[in-house]
């Protein structure tokens, strides 16, 4: 697997410090990638984000993290399709000149309707969206004079410049059964956000089967755990529990795989959903995600970007070398 990191560019503890520092650091100790989030008109998930509204603009924040570091891919999970995509294609493409070619595109479909009525797109199946970025950006970035027309955009005559300097995966991001078909279908990757591994399983499973039908590669597989890490397993579970996480599965954890009951009951139905704990235990939990096919594992580490620096540090030295070493 490759490891990543989620940047601090939301709620109570965005900063430009922590979101920089935090990615210099990330890169000398051997972090694979740095990632982002996307919102509009930000409304924090209640049950495991404070309610601060603060939220820094991603492929803003990914140009700046690509001034100060070298190496580090620079990811977007996910940006959601509120942008025009001529306008979404020329940034990355722009960016790909300014920091190197080395962006990774997730989308998703976006949570939110209130953030599509804010700019005139409600009432539209943001899935379609989503495609719609995607042929777009194939065209614009590998030809001249491109006409274009499906539901939602037209065009005629673009050339848009400058080209990509580099490949740009476009990956989705979903946990639904569709949002694995529809990377199955026509993207790079697939990347979910809170997930359980008997999720992952079926719905690679499933990729294997629909990319061997279609004739198209097997995506890359990532996913974006929420992760608490501390020198203590008592610390590290500070500010959550078994309970609460069994409570948002039941409510919230329509689209996973579930027990015979019907119903999430034990911390073994949801495992996945979250890595908690000590060095020695995160490396156990994150080495299981490998079991199950993921490629690519980014650390979500919002339950405690009040302890951004400690907990790269925990990550970066004690975590990645062991699984490294396996």
């Amino acid at each position: 697997m490759k490891f990543g990191l989620l940047l601090p560019h939301f709620g109570d503890y965005a900063s430009r410090d922590r979101i920089l520092e935090g990615s210099i650091r990330a890169e000398e100790l051997g972090f694979d990638s740095v990632w982002v989030r996307d919102h509009l008109v930000f409304e924090p998930h209640g049950e495991f984000e404070a309610p601060n509204r603060e939220f820094y603009e991603p492929l803003t924040v990914l140009t700046a993290v690509g001034a100060v570091t070298e190496r580090i891919t620079l990811g977007t999970a996910t940006l959601i399709p509120y942008r025009h995509p001529l306008i979404t294609a020329f940034m990355l493409a722009s960016m790909s000149h300014v920091v190197g070619p080395r962006l990774i595109a997730g989308w998703g479909a976006g949570t939110f309707d209130h953030e599509f009525a804010a700019v005139g797109m409600d009432g539209i199946f943001r899935p379609e969206l989503v495609e719609s970025n995607a042929r777009i950006f194939e065209r614009v970035w590998n030809g001249d004079d491109v006409d274009y027309s499906d539901d939602h955009y037209t065009f005629e005559g673009v050339s848009l410049y400058p080209k990509p300097a580099g490949p740009i995966p476009f990956w989705y991001g979903g946990a639904t059964p569709a949002s694995a078909r529809r990377a199955a279908e026509y993207c790079d990757g697939w990347i979910p956000g809170r997930i359980t591994l008997k999720t992952i399983e079926k719905r690679v499973a499933a990729m294997a089967q629909l990319t061997a039908d279609n004739g198209r590669p097997m995506p890359t597989v990532g996913v974006v755990p929420p992760t608490s890490i501390a020198a203590t397993e008592e610390s590290a579970w500070a500010g959550t529990s078994v309970e609460g996480l069994l409570a948002w599965a039941n409510e919230r954890g329509k689209w996973w795989v579930k027990p015979e009951s019907g119903r999430f009951e034990t911390a073994a139905d949801i495992e996945g959903s979250l890595i908690v704990g000590n060095p020695d235990q995160v490396t156990e939990q994150t080495a299981r995600f490998a079991d199950v096919g993921v490629d690519h594992l980014v650390f979500d580490l919002r339950l405690s970007f009040d302890r951004w620096m400690d907990s790269i540090e925990l990550l970066g030295t004690a975590v990645l070398p062991a699984l490294r070493a396996r």
